[in-house]
């Protein structure tokens, strides 16, 4: 058991991504406080960990909310009395391109999807250099580095997200804390909802498919369970030397690094 006696709090945990991680980690002897907007669905999460034979807590929190997300984090440690793990994977897309962005659309984003892993880290991290130990993972977007279209403020959130990483990275090593993120491809989840919203799941599956040969050398979308496994990696001692570290879950999609020894050894592109 990769997770045994671990307690982890996941953002985002109802649905999606999180819930495969959230579920994933029980698998490995992990408590759970699975986090989230959406409290029926966290609770469904949460019941599904409890009958591996885990420990869960659904908490309904907006992180974008920082007296909610102290509340939430006091909760977990009442309920478990330490945290070691954390996983930002709550988030939601918005905006759109330069020209039809308004600020208001600019700033509900970020909130979201920047300033709630903020603080999220904050009320967690005195919890982990207390216990001179913890594990934080981060989820961003293959829009932030390689974007496809145009989805300004959500690809700019995201962007954020990898550089929080890598500045709590440094600031925290000393002690202890590790600080990774995972940067996931194209997904089949919920995501999608908006834009095939109203189509039959045969033409949603075209849809999925149709991306999948334009974008991913793998030749397929990604699954949330494709996203749990290097969490699990980043959560576990597996990655007991890892820190700082950009991980690309893109079933071959070039991240920023792919692409700049690419463009060094084809000076003429």
């Amino acid at each position: 058991m990769l997770l045994a006696d671990r307690v982890a709090i996941v953002t985002g945990g109802a649905s999606g991504m999180g819930r495969a991680i959230s579920t994933k980690y029980a698998g490995e002897g992990c408590s759970v406080a699975v986090v989230d907007m959406n409290l029926s669905g966290a609770r469904k999460t949460a019941a599904e960990i409890k009958s591996m034979g885990c420990k869960s807590l659904a908490i309904q929190t907006d992180i974008s909310n920082s007296a909610e997300v102290n509340k939430m984090v006091d909760q977990t440690i009442k309920t478990f009395g330490k945290i070691d793990i954390l996983v930002n994977c709550a988030g939601g897309a918005g905006g759109t391109n330069i020209d039809n962005s308004t600020e208001d659309d600019w700033d509900k984003t970020m909130a979201v999807n920047l300033k709630g892993h903020f603080l999220v880290c904050k009320a967690v991290v005195p919890h982990m250099k207390k216990a001179h130990y913890g594990k934080i993972i981060n989820i961003s977007s293959m829009g932030a580095v390689h974007p496809s279209i145009s989805v300004l403020s959500y690809h700019c959130a995201k962007g954020g997200i990898v550089s929080l990483t890598l500045n709590l990275a440094f600031e925290l090593a000393t002690d202890n804390i590790y600080v990774n993120c995972i940067v996931p491809g194209p997904i089949a989840t919920a995501f999608w909802d908006p834009l095939s919203k109203g189509m039959p799941e045969r033409d949603k599956q075209a849809l999925f498919a149709a991306i999948a040969k334009k974008e991913i050398p793998l030749g397929r979308m990604g699954t949330p369970e494709d996203i749990a496994g290097p969490a699990l990696f980043f959560a576990s001692e597996l990655s007991s030397y890892v820190t700082g570290d950009i991980m690309y879950v893109a079933g071959g999609q070039p991240g920023l690094a792919k692409e700049a020894t690419f463009m060094s050894m084809n000076p003429i592109r």
